[in-house]
């Protein structure tokens, strides 16, 4: 008897749902674990600053340290992934922050914090530079839009949690303490993303451009092929204003919720440790707009949701000046929205662009969207030192400005390619 039984087109189709479902929650949730860990310290800067003796502003350099070392490590990743495939270093890289999870309970001063915090940032790099090089490699593109969509919005979701938790547990509990209880929400999160995710893909992830190698393939020419695959991007002038936008907004955006917990700590506000962290709630926004991208983008076009985000995120900023709660929560909630909306539309841009070295795209882009990350906060606190949070505005303006200004030329030049094509035919 032939026991190979062919599979009917309707339950093929079933399986193959199913694992897009399960590749899309799994990598969500790993998102989410990551963004916990990333931002968990945004959270706890009093804890932080009672615990090591160190000013509440030094301590939000912690999250620049991270970005620092995450930047980078996502072109690692990248070639990484594009050699041996998505889903093992994906999960290496989650149980080995399991083990600096760990660890952070054992640090003793500030400057072992700081090494730790820049090991992690190599760890939480994996996910963000492989999540969607594997949507790419594996879903079509109509579900590729949609998992883009949902695993930005699982960032989201993932930095409001960690900043949630880790200010309402610095309320009750000492350093260890929340670090372990950080370390149990991963430890679940980790398991559950390693029996979600796929054991083997449609594609069986391996690259064309490396299965050319042979056993005469030396470290050099395997080197000067991923370098070459790096380039490729970075020739691409279109990639190359996609990234600068991705830096410069997550310059502002990450770095003003720093900055906007010490101005609401002082006169006139007085908040407290938890009270501070609730203005991550305005996040939510985003976690909405996120959601929403794809089918926006789609209904009304990427150029005028890109110019829909600038403007909510300028005008989020003018708004939290008339110095109110009201007024810089309304302020948050717009530029959150506008700034996940910008995100999620690059993001989905490079890995719909890139033909060839997908991870490779993506990680550039990410690389920038972190070094934004981990300029912004020394950037910008001159301005606070000096001005306050006028000042923090008054510099993140600037940076919007330049942002519109590439943005204006990025969607320009595609304008001027549409109407050539247009005057030939």
């Amino acid at each position: 008897m032939d026991s190979s039984i062919p599979i009917e087109p309707e339950a093929h189709t079933s399986l193959v749902y199913r694992g897009e479902v399960r590749l899309i929650w799994s990598l969500s949730i790993a998102s989410i674990v990551v963004y916990i860990n990333l931002y968990l310290v945004q959270g706890i800067l009093p804890l932080i600053a009672d615990r090591f003796d160190v000013a509440v502003s030094h301590g939000a350099l912690l999250l620049s340290v991270t970005s620092f070392s995450m930047a980078f490590s996502l072109l690692f990743y990248a070639v990484l992934s594009d050699r041996v495939g998505r889903r093992t270093p994906l999960l290496i890289s989650l149980y080995l922050l399991l083990l600096s999870d760990l660890l952070m309970v054992f640090v003793a001063d500030f400057s072992q914090l700081i090494a730790l915090r820049l090991l992690q940032g190599v760890l939480l790099a994996a996910v963000p530079a492989i999540a969607m090089a594997y949507f790419k490699d594996e879903l079509s593109k109509t579900a590729m839009l949609k998992a883009g969509a949902i695993y930005i919005a699982a960032n989201s979701l993932g930095g409001i949690a960690g900043r949630l938790i880790g200010g309402a547990l610095s309320l009750h509990f000492h350093w260890q303490e929340v670090i372990c209880v950080i370390l149990l929400i991963s430890l679940i999160g980790v398991v559950t993303v390693h029996c979600l995710l796929p054991a083997k893909g449609k594609n069986r992830h391996l690259p064309s451009h490396f299965l050319a190698g042979t056993k005469s393939t030396t470290w050099y020419s395997s080197l000067y092929r991923d370098l070459t695959g790096f380039w490729h991007h970075l020739e691409d002038g279109k990639l190359r204003s996609i990234y600068l936008v991705g830096g410069l907004a997550f310059l502002v955006m990450v770095n003003q919720f720093s900055y906007i917990q010490l101005h609401l700590m002082s006169s006139p506000f007085h908040w407290g440790r938890f009270q501070v962290t609730l203005i991550f709630l305005c996040y939510l926004s985003g976690t909405l707009a996120s959601l929403y991208s794809s089918r926006w983008i789609g209904r009304f076009g990427r150029d005028r949701l890109f110019s829909l985000a600038i403007l909510a995120m300028f005008l989020g900023g003018l708004v939290t000046l008339l110095n109110t709660t009201l007024a810089i929560c309304i302020g948050f909630l717009m530029s959150s929205f506008g700034f996940f909306l910008l995100h999620s539309g690059c993001n989905a841009w490079v890995a719909q662009r890139a033909r060839v070295h997908r991870a490779k795209a993506t990680a550039l882009y990410l690389c920038c969207y972190y070094l934004g990350a981990s300029l912004g906060g020394p950037y910008l606190l001159p301005f606070w030192q000096h001005w306050g949070w006028s000042g923090v505005v008054a510099a993140s303006s600037i940076v919007l400005l330049v942002l519109a200004w590439v943005l204006h030329r990025l969607t320009r030049a595609r304008s001027d390619k549409v109407a050539q094509v247009d005057f030939v035919t």
